[in-house]
């Protein structure tokens, strides 16, 4: 992703060295602008001056801290895999943290995914033994839908997280809601 000042320099069809230039800066100091980092003081006023914008411009907006508050809450899932009914607890508590209304609603659809999953998870664990007695299987039938399960949470994390990367919204949203 580009940041603020690369796309400037990129609509003023200018260089790195000759945005140094004109700035008055080090072509170091453009670099490492263009690769993450967040102009302060004398660097963002040169800046601002250079492009011609008010200084808050050139500064990373909240949208990226929303975004990155929501892959927390993905993120935090996963501690389902270690906490049983963590990967509802977690989730749960960080969303209702937040004031966004849209990071809230993802949040929901996440804590969603992971309560349907919470209780596949559960109601296969109660019922494997019974099933196991009943066919008369000598091997542990618990484990098949125990790691299916986990490896369909770690699917929807995955898949959830990449998303998130690219297109800032969840792979795919439920039609219900359980919060």
């Amino acid at each position: 992703m580009k940041s603020k000042v690369q796309q400037l320099r990129e609509e003023k069809n200018l260089t790195q060295s000759e945005l140094a230039q004109k700035s008055g800066l080090s072509l170091r100091t453009i670099q490492r602008i263009e690769a993450g980092n967040i102009p302060k003081g004398f660097t963002l006023k040169s800046l601002a001056n250079t492009f011609e914008i008010e200084p808050e411009k050139l500064l990373p907006s909240k949208e990226n801290t929303k975004i990155d508050r929501i892959k927390w809450i993905n993120f935090s899932s996963l501690l389902g895999l270690i906490i049983p009914f963590g990967g509802v607890i977690f989730p749960f508590i960080l969303t209702y943290k937040t004031k966004d209304p849209r990071i809230k609603e993802l949040g929901k659809s996440i804590v969603s995914v992971q309560i349907i999953l919470a209780t596949a998870l559960a109601i296969s664990q109660i019922a494997s033994p019974f099933i196991q007695k009943g066919l008369s299987l000598h091997f542990p039938l618990f484990l098949y839908p125990l790691l299916l399960i986990y490896a369909l949470k770690l699917l929807v994390v995955i898949l959830n997280g990449i998303s998130l990367n690219n297109n800032n919204d969840l792979h795919k949203n439920l039609k219900i809601n359980y919060l």
